[in-house]
């Protein structure tokens, strides 16, 4: 199967939203462009070319990386700006002056209206404590990052999910292995499905948890990946790097693999050939840009007109208070520290 297949429905419910929308008052996203990554290059241009397609407006920054800060905030202070997005990694694991990684420090510098990836500290935090609103009345959904998003559609396309039951338990009973726990991907993918009732086995480099729901355990210290794998109704493989390979005799008959690394991780044509009823997906990409065009239309529609926010212990737009956006710095990291 593949993410267009996917992506297709998707695709044309924002291009009915996006064409319902004034010209001028359409959603803009602004992607910051701050190393040298040919990936991220392309990855960009190919975004725009969607969002043009797509009635979108979208603008890239190039920026140095000693200007990224100053680039982000005046994004953030943008009113015409509906969406940020950084281009990963830029820093990598040198330390901020904040605590943490740079790079992770970036992610919680974007505006909690403007995060059109999900991966600020108020978006993992609605994720990991299961809040599916940004408010208190339940009339703002949440974003949620886009590649975990993207594989969860994927997996409500290919019937994982049970519509029988109610929404937070349709993956009840189902086993997941996941060979990656980075922030982008593994980790929060690994909450999403654990919130929607999964069993949950999230396997890195040098270890292996249980994820539950709003429960996190390690396995038993002789527990093998290949156990876990063998058992799981649904695989998820992450890997970067072109030197791993999962041995397809470990998937079990009938299970759904979705890859959502650069390089394939597992042998698609002997996978297909000797597990029989095995379902691969590919590539998550085309899926993953849909949930990008998708936050930013929810994030226009949540936050566009609403003028002056208040927000309380994170639950969203209740009073009248000064925007967000008109804001300076030190009294919305204040405001972001109260969340």
């Amino acid at each position: 199967m593949t993410a267009d297949e996917v992506a297709r429905p998707f695709v044309k419910e924002i291009q009915e939203a996006t064409s319902s929308l004034p010209k001028d008052k359409r959603p803009k996203l602004v992607g910051l462009l701050a190393n040298s990554d040919p990936a991220a290059r392309k990855y960009a241009e190919w975004t725009g070319k969607t969002f043009r397609r797509d009635g979108m407006e979208f603008e890239v920054r190039q920026v140095e990386t000693d200007d990224l800060e100053q680039a982000l905030e005046e994004a953030n202070l943008d009113k015409s700006v509906s969406g940020v997005m950084i281009y990963y990694p830029v820093f990598g694991s040198r330390p901020s002056f904040h605590g943490g990684s740079y790079d992770d420090a970036l992610r919680d510098s974007v505006s909690l209206a403007k995060d059109v990836e999900g991966l600020c500290h108020f978006y993992r935090r609605t994720l990991y404590r299961n809040q599916r609103f940004v408010d208190a009345e339940q009339a703002r959904k949440c974003v949620l990052p886009c590649t975990p998003l993207a594989v969860v559609k994927i997996l409500e396309h290919l019937g994982a999910y049970d519509d029988q039951h109610p929404v937070g338990d349709r993956m009840t009973g189902k086993s997941v292995a996941i060979v990656n726990r980075s922030e982008i991907v593994g980790r929060p993918l690994a909450a999403m499905l654990a919130n929607d009732g999964a069993t949950v086995y999230s396997v890195d480099i040098d270890s292996t948890y249980i994820f539950r729901r709003g429960k996190v355990e390690p396995v038993p210290p002789e527990t093998t990946t290949e156990e876990l794998v063998r058992k799981s109704d649904v695989v998820v493989l992450g890997v970067p790097s072109a030197g791993y390979k999962m041995d397809p005799a470990w998937v079990k008959e009938g299970a759904i693999v979705v890859n959502v690394a650069s390089h394939k991780n597992i042998d698609e044509a002997k996978l297909l050939s000797t597990r029989p009823g095995v379902r691969f997906v590919p590539q998550v990409g085309k899926v993953t840009v849909a949930m990008l065009e998708r936050n930013l239309l929810r994030l226009h529609k949540n936050f566009d007109g609403c003028g002056r926010l208040m927000w309380d212990s994170g639950l969203g737009c209740v009073a009248p208070a000064p925007a967000l956006e008109e804001q300076p710095a030190q009294k919305r990291q204040k405001v972001d520290e109260q969340q």
